[in-house]
């Protein structure tokens, strides 16, 4: 094992592809239940809460696991990590295709999720060692490549389910994700300027200390919400979209989800964003921008929730890139710890807003389940007013 880094390598095109591949298939699994839930409620004659906590199982394990994985890959190596955890998450994904009961099909999503930290916090330390004179470029096909992979969990899981049947659908994603697995075991070059960490102490000491940071604390509250949100508007308007008046099928809830591809339009906008206007002040518009797109959702016309939905979505976008760069701005030592943390209030916010929702909906439908998200939006606001009053006592 190499004590020093050496040269770092020129990325390949080979290179490039696999790295934003691997971000494709980390997150082609993570919500691809969301354009199917009508059709998975009727076949496991399940409730809106139970079919929520299948959603959220996946979330909630990647919050469980995110803080320690990158200790875990520090002590162990990277590439190890990366293609042992696409080989485990095709095993799950198979499964939910056999799964006989809702119970069943939430225990599969919650062992998918474990796995996908072992992909998503291990490649990001492993671009920033091998290509550090290239990070920008290689972070920015990864991006993308997750970006690339949520939408397209959704809409193949809704166009898969119209032509063979969902069972068979995830058949097919689990032997996609397992060549992928492959691929990287060919194609993904064995770390050269990965060094071994035995300090797992300082490690943890560390981790804790950041939990003592208000700043990295009030992003992961902030990021929190930020998929609260998401989740919540984009699983139950499945639900509302599939009854009447608009009776909309699984392929057509898939196409949907196209307003997701906007994020690789968004995202690279908003660092311009943050530099004109500040970090604060750019969260704030994000956050008043999702729920004004929240609040046209509660219209009729369809096309008009389309409009509304790309608002939303927009607004979270924005948040989230804003959130990531003010943790990386106020935290000088340990940022890859301080980003597990972040990443387990993060997808910690997608399981409860899954749960939380679900009950909103059963209870009163649509509407109730935006005034739900509102409710957490408006407690966003109140933490990024706390960010800004905190950024600004410094500087004064």
């Amino acid at each position: 094992m190499n004590t020093q880094p050496t040269a770092l390598r020129q990325p390949t095109f080979i290179e490039k592809f696999t790295v934003a591949m691997i971000g494709f298939f980390a997150f082609l699994q993570v919500y691809s239940v969301q354009a199917i839930l009508p059709v998975l409620m009727a076949d496991f004659a399940a409730s809106e809460v139970a079919i929520g906590v299948a959603v959220g199982a996946t979330v909630m394990a990647i919050a469980m696991m995110s803080p320690f994985m990158g200790m875990l890959s520090d002590a162990f190596g990277r590439k190890i990590f990366i293609v042992g955890s696409l080989l485990l998450l095709a095993i799950p994904t198979g499964m939910i295709g056999v799964s006989g009961t809702v119970d069943e099909l939430s225990i599969w999503r919650f062992l998918q999720g474990l796995a996908v930290p072992g992909i998503t916090v291990v490649l990001i330390a492993y671009v920033s060692e091998e290509y550090s004179s290239h990070m920008a470029q290689m972070m920015s096909l990864y991006v993308a490549g997750t970006v690339l992979g949520g939408f397209s969990g959704r809409f193949f899981a809704g166009h898969l389910h119209e032509l063979i049947g969902w069972r068979y659908g995830y058949g097919v994603m689990a032997v996609c994700t397992l060549i992928g697995a492959l691929w990287a075991f060919k194609a993904l070059p064995s770390s050269k300027n990965f060094i071994k960490s035995d300090n797992f102490k300082h490690s943890l000491a560390l981790l804790l200390s950041h939990t003592k940071n208000l700043q990295v604390m009030s992003a992961c509250l902030l990021g929190g919400c930020v998929l609260f949100s998401l989740v919540g508007c984009f699983t139950f308007i499945n639900l509302h979209l599939a009854d009447e008046p608009y009776h909309l099928n699984a392929s057509h809830l898939a196409n949907i989800f196209s307003l997701y591809l906007i994020g690789m339009v968004i995202t690279p906008l908003s660092g311009k964003f943050i530099a004109k206007f500040g970090m604060t002040n750019v969260i704030i518009g994000a956050v008043i921008c999702s729920m004004i797109g929240l609040f046209i959702t509660l219209s009729a016309p369809l096309w008009l929730i389309i409009v509304g939905l790309t608002v939303m979505s927009s607004g979270v976008f924005i948040t989230q890139a804003a959130t990531i760069s003010y943790i990386g701005s106020h935290v000088t030592e340990g940022r890859s710890l301080a980003s597990g943390l972040y990443y387990m209030g993060y997808y910690g916010g997608g399981s409860i807003g899954a749960w939380a929702c679900a009950i909103a909906y059963a209870k009163g439908a649509w509407g109730l389940t935006v005034a739900m998200i509102v409710v957490v939006q408006v407690f966003a606001l109140m933490v990024v007013l706390f960010m800004k009053k905190s950024a600004n006592s410094r500087a004064a």
